[in-house]
């Protein structure tokens, strides 16, 4: 089932095009991930799908509706977005963070309900952070941090969770963390979960979907299996990769590539080290 997908969206800054005519679709009730190159337009995709900027043509389709046409607080019932680097106000605590998530259920500037209450503390408590609720945001760790926010992505009460790398500096055990968190919240409350990984083997391993983009296009989209492939990670990213499995999910792993431009001088430039891809457990 697809509540959610574009058509022919193209999406520019000034008169550059960085995203154009694309067409994809979000799977409902899955996670999906988004895979590409530094600059070929995944964070720009889900700042158009969630109407944080605009797009120049096409369209943008949730449950048969346009979102361009869709009252802002009625879109934000039905999805959220935690972008790439959310920042707090200093000093602000736990609890008055996640509450920012109910401002879509709120009427006029009034106060937290009985039912707002009980839904911060929810995601609190899901989220593992309930214990933090009366802290400053700014004196947590990293995935702390990013448990809090992902909280208040819940209290939102969206089907639907839109993440900008979530992982992005943090270090292994924490981005293991909040995927197993998000993969979690897909499973036990059925969540759709979208998302931009830089790593391909958290992406192969946590996605149902995996959309892989090059200069606004889409190169393959379909299961991991489709998309973790030698062929597609050669167009997408111009590397030679050597493809396997992860033993214990049984899924496609990248277990070693290199740079194919300049490949017959690679070994004397390059120390072998970084010829290996980073792997989260």
């Amino acid at each position: 089932m697809v509540r959610l997908y574009t058509e022919d969206i193209s999406i520019g800054y000034g008169e550059k095009l960085i995203v154009k005519d694309l067409c994809v679709e979000i799977p409902d009730k899955k996670i999906t991930t988004i895979i590409g190159s530094n600059g070929c337009g995944k964070s720009t995709l889900l700042k158009a799908i969630t109407r944080i900027i605009s797009h120049q043509s096409g369209s943008v389709i949730l449950d048969g509706e346009n979102i361009s046409k869709v009252n802002t607080k009625s879109l934000a019932k039905k999805m959220a977005i935690l972008p790439q680097t959310p920042e707090a106000v200093m000093g602000l605590t736990v609890g008055e963070l996640v509450s920012y998530g109910r401002f879509p259920h709120q009427k006029g500037f009034g106060k937290l309900t009985t039912k707002d209450i009980e839904a911060i503390d929810w995601a609190l408590e899901v989220t593992g952070t309930k214990e933090f609720k009366h802290r400053p945001v700014d004196v947590l760790s990293g995935g702390q941090r990013q448990r809090v926010w992902i909280a208040m992505s819940l209290a939102q009460e969206t089907d639907i969770i839109f993440l900008d790398e979530p992982t992005t500096y943090l270090d292994m055990a924490h981005q293991l963390e909040v995927l197993e968190l998000l993969q979690k919240l897909n499973i036990e409350q059925e969540r759709t979960i979208v998302m931009v990984l830089h790593d391909l083997n958290q992406a192969a391993r946590f996605a149902d979907y995996i959309v892989a983009l090059k200069d606004g296009e889409v190169v393959k989209a379909g299961s991991c299996e489709e998309v973790i492939t030698h062929e597609v990670l050669k167009e997408v990213f111009q590397i030679d990769a050597e493809i396997g499995r992860d033993p214990r999910t049984n899924k496609p792993m990248c277990l070693t590539y290199h740079l194919i431009k300049g490949e017959n001088n690679y070994e004397k430039t390059v120390s072998p080290i970084y010829s290996n891809l980073s792997v989260s457990y």
